[in-house]
């Protein structure tokens, strides 16, 4: 069984040893609180761990060594140091991942944040909502990943509740002031107004106008949203990453383009799908569409 010292140290959230199948003496691991060891300005938010020679027990089944996974110890929200977020200060944040609380010139906390970059979402903050940024609290996470960097945050917003009895207004259900929110893609087209609605123009015609009157027209398996397919997917992908503006048509909607895959293929000479036209004219499916892509000629065709 190891030895475990804890000097001078708070434990929160949690601290977790997870042992592999395999038994070998375990190591001692200290504790130590650098709290009153070190100035603020280097970052020791959390407690560090040391590895010692110290050996207590003596493994009869192999020689391979347990693993552990230490989960430390941020400073309480309360006992974090304030930064003030003054032109003065720029360039001090840390670049590293972590926690951070953002308080507005009132001293009120406005939102608590978990970022792989601290500077780098703190600056996004600042040019979004500089009235709300004056000063900011920070706590780095060692060895980061996403439950680590939850269970901090999680460790911060209990502590605010509890203190408070309320949530950060930016983390409150529904404020989008403090993320970007998602952009919002256009609907796909409808050729019909239902499966049972007797068209006054035929179909192929419809299509006709349709790719005439558009720039760019993909007709896809699927939504622009929610493709069922992975050369649509892929297709949605490459026309979004050249930010053009197209119309999209699902033609696995049976209620509204019903017909359409089979008309589709008569009217464009080409078998499978997607087809994306432009200027009226068939480029082509997911292959073509592709090789234009990566020889950089999809780009200058769609401008």
């Amino acid at each position: 069984m190891a030895t475990i010292n804890l000097i001078s140290a708070k434990i929160s959230p949690s601290l977790r040893l997870n042992p592999s199948n395999s038994l070998r003496p375990l190591p001692t691991l200290c504790f130590l609180s650098p709290l009153s060891t070190h100035s603020s300005s280097t970052n020791h938010n959390f407690l560090s761990l040391k590895q010692t020679s110290n050996l207590s027990t003596t493994s009869k089944l192999n020689n391979k060594p347990r693993s552990l996974t230490i989960v430390s110890a941020l400073k309480k929200l309360s006992e974090s140091d304030s930064i003030s977020l003054s032109s003065e200060n720029d360039g001090v944040l840390t670049s590293d991942s972590g926690v951070y609380a953002i308080y507005d010139s009132n001293g009120e906390l406005q939102f608590i944040g978990l970022a792989r970059s601290v500077a780098a979402s703190v600056d996004v903050h600042r040019k979004k909502v500089p009235e709300l940024c004056s000063s900011i609290k920070v706590g780095i996470v060692e060895e980061p990943n996403k439950d680590s960097l939850t269970q901090a945050w999680k460790s911060w917003m209990e502590e605010h509740i509890a203190a408070t009895g309320k949530v950060p207004p930016g983390n409150e259900k529904g404020n989008i002031t403090w993320f970007r929110p998602p952009p919002q893609k256009k609907p796909d087209l409808r050729l019909t107004p239902g499966r049972h609605m007797q068209l006054t123009v035929p179909l192929e015609q419809l299509i006709d106008r349709l790719v005439k009157e558009n720039k760019v027209v993909a007709f896809i398996k699927g939504s622009r949203n929610a493709p069922l397919c992975g050369f649509s997917q892929k297709v949605i992908g490459m026309l979004d990453n050249q930010g053009v503006e197209y119309e999209s048509v699902n033609v696995l909607d049976e209620e509204y383009n019903s017909g359409l895959r089979e008309t589709l293929k008569s009217y464009s000479n080409w078998p499978t799908f997607p087809q994306v036209f432009v200027n009226g004219e068939l480029v082509g499916g997911c292959d073509i569409l592709t090789s234009m892509y990566e020889k950089g000629e999809l780009g200058s065709m769609l401008k």
